[in-house]
């Protein structure tokens, strides 16, 4: 079997896992460089038979899974990817596994931007090496509004470092009950409050049809000009035009971003012109304790596999008995 592992953005992927423990007669390909065009993509994968996604770098569409026939595990880091046409790789006997992850990344890089941007430090640390000592004055976060798009596990996590700080801590999501806003320490409010009241806006949802915009203009529109935003989600969340306009009339203070509609950015995008806007590469997940154990969750994903057993199968109920048993007769061939 031949196994790739894309997006290897830090080149780290070969040092931590054992490789060793894939099963024998694996060839595993480690890539660095990420590749856009559709038809440099599937020249690349043609000859792999396990291919291993970083959520969500590289997007896998019907049209791309439908010419690699020999593609037969797609594995994504963390259990849900939404750059993966699930059905269609289901439709075309593809199994589709995940991984456990580690440590809580998305968390502390939230707090890590919240903080980088009402402190100017990226700006600070600039001015400090060009010779300028002190040019900024920043905004303390006591006393101050966090306003909370979405209460899950990362939300609720944010909300827990807010109260430390003695802020006040509202929140709103489709769902979202007054129950488990207080039980974060939350006041539950409409998504109208949320964006008029908040000195801060976080937003912590997965992507969906439902999430898909749901920041809109008239959401933004209704921010205070001290306000800021910060989204570590998605980037289609929040209406990326939209947002371009508020920044570039300075109608809110600043933003933050990890996540973009097209990822890498464009070099020459936007984002990179708009004022008072902090933007890394997606570094939510970005760890050592992450890493490792997605690395580990794609060897146990082969080995499991290659038994004819696998593990974390996200399309286990949409992948029909008789792919299955293709599937595992297929993999029976491999002899290992």
């Amino acid at each position: 079997m031949k196994l790739a592992v894309l997006d290897d953005y830090q080149g780290t992927a070969k040092d931590l896992a054992d490789w060793s423990e894939l099963p024998a007669g694996t060839d595993v390909e480690f890539f660095q460089d990420h590749i856009v065009d559709e038809d440099q993509l599937v020249e690349r994968l043609k000859d792999f038979d396990l291919v291993m996604g970083m959520r969500e770098r590289t997007p896998f569409t019907r049209s791309i899974l439908s010419r690699l026939p020999k593609l037969r595990l797609l594995m994504t880091t963390g259990r849900r990817n939404a750059s993966f046409d699930i059905e269609a790789a289901s439709e075309l006997g593809i199994t589709v596994c995940g991984t456990n992850g580690g440590g809580e990344g998305p968390t502390e890089l939230t707090w890590g931007l919240i903080l980088a941007m009402l402190r100017h430090i990226p700006e600070e640390e600039q001015a400090s090496r060009a010779g300028s000592w002190g040019t900024t004055v920043g905004v303390g976060v006591k006393g101050k509004t966090l306003g909370l798009v979405g209460l899950g596990h990362i939300g609720s996590l944010v909300a827990r470092v807010a109260v430390a700080f003695d802020m006040k801590i509202i929140a709103w999501s489709q769902n979202m009950t007054a129950e488990r806003a207080n039980e974060c320490g939350a006041t539950l409010v409409d998504k109208e409050t949320l964006f008029r009241e908040s000195d801060i806006v976080s937003v912590h949802l997965v992507l969906s049809d439902r999430s898909r915009g749901l920041v809109a203009a008239s959401d933004l529109a209704m921010m205070k000009p001290s306000a800021y935003l910060v989204n570590i989600s998605r980037g289609p969340i929040v209406d990326e035009k939209a947002l371009i306009d508020v920044l570039e009339r300075r109608a809110i203070a600043g933003v933050a971003l990890d996540t973009f509609d097209v990822e890498p950015l464009p070099k020459d995008h936007a984002l990179f012109k708009t004022p008072n806007t902090l933007i890394c590469p997606h570094l939510g997940y970005v760890i050592d304790e992450s890493y490792q154990a997605f690395y580990a969750g794609v060897i146990e994903n082969a080995r499991a596999f290659a038994s004819g057993e696998p593990v974390r199968t996200i399309n286990e109920d949409v992948l029909t008995s008789t792919q299955f048993r293709a599937v595992a007769a297929m993999v029976r061939e491999f002899d290992v």
